[in-house]
């Protein structure tokens, strides 16, 4: 089954580099999947729809937050497929819709905002929204949050594979030393470690969204590594958990320096909840030296955009911008004093 459009480029990022004083960054465009703005979640559709398909499915269940890209993308591949999509949202309805969710209204998704106020708590709110589905004479196909199942986990250890030829056949050098990933439901991270098998190390920026990141990411890796016929992956999973702010979809100061960058120094754009705080870790990263200036890195760009989050246009962070109106100087960043 095809919903993606594979493979992704893989960009360099010269001038946010040289901001840096180093290290050979990388983009690797899973943004430009093509499926309702793109995205991450379009590779593990693929798997997870295919399965529905195979089963004799009618509908597709998931759930998230408000500004769930994996929810949005769930509703356009069931639409893909002539399936329906029931979405359980986390929290009350808002009295005005917007981003994601204004998305999720127009591809047609029927949304149950449910009382969740931790991870688990959405994930039973699926369960019961399919089993009531079943007792109505459905058959629907429940997805975990961010499509975390072995499915979705082998997808990224193919989309790793996709990586590695890529960057076997980049003339500039075949090496890369680190992989940074937004960590939300941990079944991308999960992935790229199977599928890169030590070639790389993965660090993934938690967003937020699941508590249990440093057990859930091997576990998964090691049910998804049995699946593929791969060794499981060994060594300490590394999560940054120091760059979700105030918790999940909120916005930080670190990440809206981290969207402009990446806007003005490469045409990058990122999104407040995912990729921005993923890119604040990077950068962090860089500046402390857990990353060397002789790395190479490959950030991967799961997708996201500006408006999935309405604090993205708050007085304050339209303030931040407006202070920094020119383009940042090349060279080495300052780092913090605190």
């Amino acid at each position: 089954m095809r919903l993606a459009h594979l493979p992704t480029p893989l960009e360099p990022m010269d001038r946010l580099a040289a901001h840096l004083g180093g290290p050979r960054l990388l983009v690797k465009r899973d943004d430009q999947t093509g499926l309702a703005l793109g995205g991450n979640k379009a590779r593990k559709l693929e798997r997870l729809c295919a399965e529905a398909l195979a089963e004799g499915c009618d509908v597709l269940v998931t759930g998230g937050g408000h500004q769930s890209n994996h929810a949005r993308m769930t509703a356009a591949a069931a639409n893909r497929l002539g399936l329906d999509c029931h979405l359980a949202v986390a929290g009350g309805e808002p009295a005005v819709a917007s981003g994601n969710l204004l998305l999720d209204r127009l591809l047609g998704a029927t949304l149950h905002f449910v009382d969740a106020p931790r991870y688990y708590d959405l994930e039973a709110a699926i369960e019961l929204v399919a089993d009531r589905l079943r007792a109505g004479g459905r058959r629907p196909y429940a997805i975990p949050v961010g499509g975390a199942s072995v499915p979705g986990v082998v997808a990224y250890a193919d989309a790793a594979v996709e990586l590695l030829a890529q960057l076997d056949a980049d003339g500039s050098g075949p090496r890369a030393d680190w992989v940074v990933v937004a960590d939300g439901s941990g079944g991308t991270h999960a992935g790229l470690l199977v599928g890169l098998g030590g070639r790389a190390r993965v660090l993934g920026v938690d967003v937020g969204t699941r508590p249990d990141l440093d057990e859930v990411v091997p576990r998964l890796a090691a049910e998804a590594a049995g699946v593929a016929g791969r060794g499981a992956p060994e060594g300490p999973v590394l999560v940054d958990h120091g760059r979700y702010g105030a918790g999940y979809g909120r916005l930080t100061e670190e990440a809206v320096e981290a969207m402009t960058l990446a806007a003005r120094l490469e045409g990058l754009v990122l999104d407040p909840v995912y990729t921005g705080k993923a890119m604040a870790g990077l950068l962090a990263a860089v500046r402390d030296g857990t990353i060397g200036p002789s790395d190479t890195v490959v950030f991967w760009h799961t997708g996201g955009h500006r408006r999935s989050s309405r604090s993205a246009t708050s007085p304050r962070s339209e303030a931040w911008h407006r202070s920094r109106t020119r383009d940042p100087p090349a060279g080495p960043a300052r780092r913090r004093v605190r």
